[in-house]
């Protein structure tokens, strides 16, 4: 089975609808999936929903496709650095589903091992846990949250063989794997592609299992604040 393609719109032909559900990686604007998401926004289709910890800032990342309207619904757990994101919230213009950062990451991950829901005590009492079930564990009340089954998913990793398998660097790893697990389909931007057989079996983070297409690119490494001590 073929897994390595030219470019991000190759490697998303065919995949792309309207209103369908998006699982992608990243934080910040650490470890994110650009050229993917300059795809998604170059195809034109719009009544996105997005599972993705925050949307990046208001010219990178999720946040330009906020900017060309392409987004109905984020599924998210920080709304900070993006300017645009606050105000289409606020006008009422986004719909915004809060989850907490764990529970987003876990919700994701569940789904990938086909797992429809869990409980946490996480939310309780707050505005999280409203219109969800409650139940009570050993005297402890919990919420039911549901996996994120996801129609694609979009994720960025340092390396891959042609197999699939990755390897994330430091903290650019954060919410691409469980991000990756859960989609029906999904799509990798790595740095690097080596021969099959050359990685430490050791050292892969997500089988080659999980990965169905992949394309090597060149990525601009931003830095979303600089702080550095006075000279």
């Amino acid at each position: 089975m073929k897994k390595v393609y030219g470019s991000a719109a190759e490697a998303l032909d065919g995949l792309l609808t309207d209103d369908m559900l998006i699982a992608a990686g990243g934080f910040g604007l650490c470890g994110i999936p650009e050229l993917l998401l300059n795809a998604i926004k170059d195809s034109g289709v719009k009544n996105l929903t997005f599972a993705s910890n925050n949307a990046g800032v208001d010219d990178f990342g999720i946040g330009i496709l906020l900017q060309t309207k392409q987004v109905k619904k984020m599924i998210s757990s920080y709304v900070g650095e993006n300017a645009e994101f606050m105000r289409q919230y606020l006008s009422g213009e986004l719909e915004l589903e809060f989850n907490p950062q764990g529970t987003l990451a876990e919700r994701m991950r569940a789904a990938g091992h086909g797992i429809p829901g869990f409980y946490t005590k996480t939310g309780v009492g707050t505005v999280i846990a409203e219109g969800k079930e409650h139940k009570d564990f050993n005297g402890e009340t919990y919420i039911l949250e549901e996996g994120i089954f996801a129609d694609l998913s979009i994720v960025k990793a340092w390396k891959a063989d042609a197999t699939g398998n990755l390897v994330f660097r430091k903290t650019a790893r954060n919410f691409n794997p469980p991000a990756a697990m859960c989609g029906k389909t999904c799509v990798v931007e790595v740095e690097e592609i080596v021969p099959t057989g050359s990685l430490d079996p050791d050292s892969i983070h997500l089988p080659g299992i999980y990965v169905h297409r992949i394309i090597q690119g060149d990525h601009e490494k931003r830095i979303e604040q600089r702080t550095v001590r006075e000279a």
